[in-house]
């Protein structure tokens, strides 16, 4: 099974970027999209060009064309929700779980700690609830994470490590801290894992040409339980596709 992550920033516009084109040729089984700004009818809408898939929604209730999350599937999917059942963490659609016959899988779109570290409290306190989320998961079945987590983890993910670190939202040691906390309590970072020396990114800031100058950040994962690390096959970021600041990463798993 492949699986695609990609925030897509705003399912409208980057379906005017050729994405029908870039899904398709990545073929994947299953495609999650962070970052889909669109309320529930246009999301849906949109998707429907993904004839061969089923597409489940997640969208903010909070603010119109904010966040949203989507799972798009060819595979047969045996139940979805969304949210954690937080009420607090629960009006910005940024989780959407899919069940299937051997794991689940879990798409996020992290809050960013925001200008000012001004949301780093809020963010902090979501790391902690979603990680509760992902072990009561986990109790049933594997679980697979996905999504942009807004937080590059080690020097090598981020490409102005000194000018970042502890000043710029998603390079605070709170927020590090938080991702180790996924891999404290057994998820693996399966691109790292495979690829431990690897500088790829899979985020550029759209100011100051930083994707042309490849000044970017490796904000977006793949994260699976250990006892599914075996049956990763690939993972990978292919910063060859366009229509977004973030390029689409995946992995392949045998099911």
């Amino acid at each position: 099974m492949k699986i695609v992550s990609w925030n897509v920033n705003g399912i409208r516009a980057i379906l005017k970027k050729d994405f029908k084109n870039s899904i398709d040729a990545l073929s994947p089984d299953v495609f999650c999209l962070q970052e889909t700004k669109a309320p529930l009818e246009e999301a849906q809408t949109a998707l429907q060009i993904f004839d061969d898939y089923s597409s489940y929604v997640n969208y903010s209730k909070a603010r119109k064309g904010y966040s949203g999350t989507a799972i798009v599937t060819k595979e047969k999917v045996l139940n979805v929700t969304h949210d954690m059942g937080i009420e607090e963490h629960d009006q910005e659609g940024r989780v959407n779980t899919a069940e299937f016959e051997n794991f689940y899988l879990v798409n996020v779109y992290t809050p960013n700690s925001g200008a000012g570290l001004n949301r780093l409290d809020y963010r902090e306190d979501w790391d902690k609830q979603f990680l509760h989320y992902l072990k009561n998961l986990e109790s049933k079945k594997p679980v697979i994470l996905c999504g942009d987590l807004n937080v590059a983890h080690q020097e090598i993910d981020i490409a102005r490590a000194k000018e970042n670190y502890n000043k710029s939202a998603g390079y605070t040691q709170r927020e590090i801290d938080g991702f180790e906390k996924y891999l404290a309590n057994g998820f693996v970072d399966s691109f790292r894992n495979l690829h431990p020396d690897e500088v790829k990114y899979s985020y550029w800031n759209y100011m100051f040409n930083a994707r042309s100058r490849n000044v970017g950040w490796r904000i977006d994962y793949f994260l699976v339980n250990q006892s599914l690390m075996s049956k990763v096959k690939s993972a990978e970021i292919h910063n060859e596709y366009m229509g977004s600041d973030h390029c689409p990463i995946s992995i392949t798993i045998e099911n």
